[in-house]
């Protein structure tokens, strides 16, 4: 791998997957690439920007033949990364944990759409019938159809929980829903203090929140009094939208490729990994930068 930095922190998570989370299988032959390097070629891929699989592979074969040995064909590929779901999920649980992100306790919440189709006739032969829907992003004024990302992380953008859901579901639903699967993380944050958006707005949800023991902050609205610390909205309103644009921008989260719930879901898992594994190399390496992926986006 010509990249240095790329090449450290690939080897880096290697070690660190391989250590801490090992193979998932348990009978018949190993595979000829572990889940531990399925994992690492996922993340190379999304940092180098290859939406393509098979332009990925072709790139992967004549340039990484030093760190990934076998290298599997498109179809056999797409098959493994569609069942490493799960690994991709304890993967970027294992890195949020082992920083000093994990136990801050302001977190920023937003929701993000995940567009999978873009025309009435994908609409109708998508696979994605039952699970995607139309959803409207105030952000760019636009209408989509496809899922959206939630993603609640620290201020650094490290990811703690996220889930997709269709855009038609209330974000405070899905919120609720994503609190009461992992109770733990809120109760081993005393004092937590959640950042929203107006879209999370709702007396029953604060009131669910306070008696977790946390606090919602958001902006006003215009018939309310001004809310305690809504001063530092605008700062951090900047933050979430730099998140956004890391996974979009960056890692092109829209171009995921998915044309299953699972494919779509593991391809978000893929650009939400890749954040957190440049994350936890930069804050491992003093990096004065810690969601930059310049270093290793070439």
């Amino acid at each position: 791998m010509t990249n240095e930095h790329l090449d450290t922190l690939i080897t880096g998570l290697y070690v660190k997957i391989d250590d801490e989370i090992g193979e998932t299988r348990c009978l018949g032959r190993p595979p000829r690439l572990s889940d531990s390097e399925l994992v690492c070629l996922a993340v190379t891929q999304a940092l180098l920007g290859f939406a393509s699989e098979a332009r990925w592979l072709r790139f992967a074969r004549n340039n990484l033949g030093s760190m990934f040995p076998y290298l599997p064909k498109r179809p056999g590929y797409n098959k493994r990364l569609r069942a490493a779901l799960p690994l991709v999920k304890k993967a970027i649980r294992l890195l949020a944990v082992y920083t000093d992100f994990w136990f801050d306790n302001h977190w920023i919440v937003d929701s993000t759409p995940v567009p999978c189709g873009m025309s009435r006739p994908t609409v109708k032969r998508s696979q994605m019938a039952g699970w995607a829907g139309y959803g409207y992003c105030a952000s760019h004024s636009r209408f989509f159809w496809g899922l959206r990302l939630f993603l609640v992380c620290t201020p650094t953008g490290m990811p703690v929980t996220w889930a997709l859901a269709n855009p038609k579901i209330d974000e405070r639903e899905v919120m609720t829903a994503m609190l009461d699967r992992e109770p733990d993380l809120v109760a081993d944050r005393p004092g937590l203090l959640i950042i929203a958006d107006k879209s999370f707005a709702s007396r029953e949800f604060e009131t669910d929140l306070a008696f977790q023991g946390a606090e919602l902050l958001r902006p006003s609205f215009k018939r309310e009094k001004r809310r305690k610390g809504e001063s530092l909205l605008k700062s951090v309103r900047q933050l979430i939208e730099s998140v956004n644009d890391t996974l979009k921008g960056q890692l092109d989260l829209e171009q995921h490729g998915g044309r299953t719930f699972e494919g779509v879901a593991v391809r978000v898992a893929q650009r939400i990994l890749a954040m957190a594994a440049s994350i936890w190399h930069n804050h491992k390496t003093g990096a004065p930068v810690l969601r930059s992926l310049t270093a290793f986006d070439h």
